[in-house]
């Protein structure tokens, strides 16, 4: 089939476009390459540069493509960010996906295949289940609530099928080094690859699932593209949880070979960032049920081939917004202003 994947260029979406080729599909991927890298698309896909945000841009690209599936990864995922970057949230989230998706139904889309985030559920109780009400805390789970509702109402007029899916705090190779502001296992290992201290908000006892990123895209891909899927969401991640303390255990362990931490790069303490939902993990009985998913890959063994590919590559200089933020500087996490990451 002829597929486009946004965001192609980044982290998730490189790894599907590589899922999709070997398939056998026609694969085009589009990127703005604000955090994604030329480097990370095979030269079998079709690549184009392409900021979403722009609604021409975006429809010459669906004219171009002429796409019957789309695979949508293209996200300002910064969701903390968020709260202080609500004109940048707005623009690459629900309307990017707007100007993509409209003129993918105009040209006859068979599915849309939206990567959405666990960040719908809110501060609900977890483990969260694909039943619960969307019941965002922040901006970017705002976006992403609006993203899957509209999903769902255009489907229901236009005739398309679609699949949701929310995937929650994927790491692994090709993760953005850079990025100062989300992805905390890609934080902690930059952090550790020039020499830096990590930085943990709060107590550190926030609970996460961390998921590998080789068990989370063939659930998407294959899953996306099965017809098991229609009309269906489905939370595909880890069922490890743990705190923010015991991952930078883990990652010390890993990065120092179970040694402690260097003098200089113990873990420093921060106030807590400002909505931060205190617990967030979820139940994959759907996926697992529905579509066969299998989270087969431990948080230790995800992290040393993380560090692996890290060391291979090298560290990134964190790559701070060049204007700052939109609001409220005053309040945001000292790591952003003061630039300590």
């Amino acid at each position: 089939m002829r597929v486009l994947v946004t965001g192609g260029a980044g982290f998730m979406g490189s790894h599907a476009v590589d899922r999709l080729l070997a398939a056998g599909h026609q694969v085009t991927a589009a990127d703005s390459l604000v955090g994604g890298y030329r480097e990370n698309v095979d030269p079998a896909a079709a690549f184009v540069v392409c900021d979403l945000a722009d609604r021409q841009a975006a429809a010459d690209l669906i004219e171009a493509s002429a796409p019957e599936v789309v695979f949508h990864y293209a996200a300002d995922a910064t969701e903390g960010r968020s709260q202080f970057t609500p004109l940048s949230s707005t623009d690459n989230n629900i309307v990017a996906y707007m100007n993509t998706l409209v003129p993918a139904i105009d040209q006859g889309l068979k599915k849309v295949v939206l990567v959405s985030s666990m960040s719908v559920y809110g501060a609900q109780e977890p483990p969260f289940v694909e039943t619960m009400r969307r019941m965002p805390e922040d901006v970017y789970a705002a976006m992403k609530s609006a993203m899957e509702a509209s999903t769902e109402h255009l489907s229901a007029v236009h005739g398309f099928d679609y699949a949701i899916f929310r995937p929650h705090n994927v790491y692994g190779e090709r993760q953005n080094l850079a990025d100062p502001y989300r992805n905390v296992v890609a934080i902690f290992i930059n952090a550790l690859l020039r020499g830096r201290a990590i930085h943990i908000y709060g107590d550190g006892e926030q609970r996460r699932a961390y998921s590998y990123i080789g068990d989370v895209t063939p659930a998407i891909v294959d899953g996306g593209l099965s017809d098991r899927s229609n009309g269906q969401i489905f939370n595909v991640g880890s069922s490890e949880d743990v705190s923010i303390n015991q991952l930078a255990d883990v990652v010390r362990d890993v990065f120092f070979d179970g040694g402690p931490w260097p003098a200089g790069q113990e873990p420093q303490s921060l106030p807590p960032r400002p909505l931060e939902v205190k617990n967030a993990y979820c139940s994959h009985a759907a996926a697992e049920r529905r579509l066969g998913f299998v989270n087969a890959t431990t948080l230790r063994a995800g992290v040393q081939a993380m560090v692996h590919w890290a060391r291979t590559t090298g560290p990134r200089e964190p790559a701070y917004l060049p204007n700052n933020l939109e609001i409220g500087a005053d309040r945001a996490p000292a790591t952003w202003v003061e630039k300590l990451i």
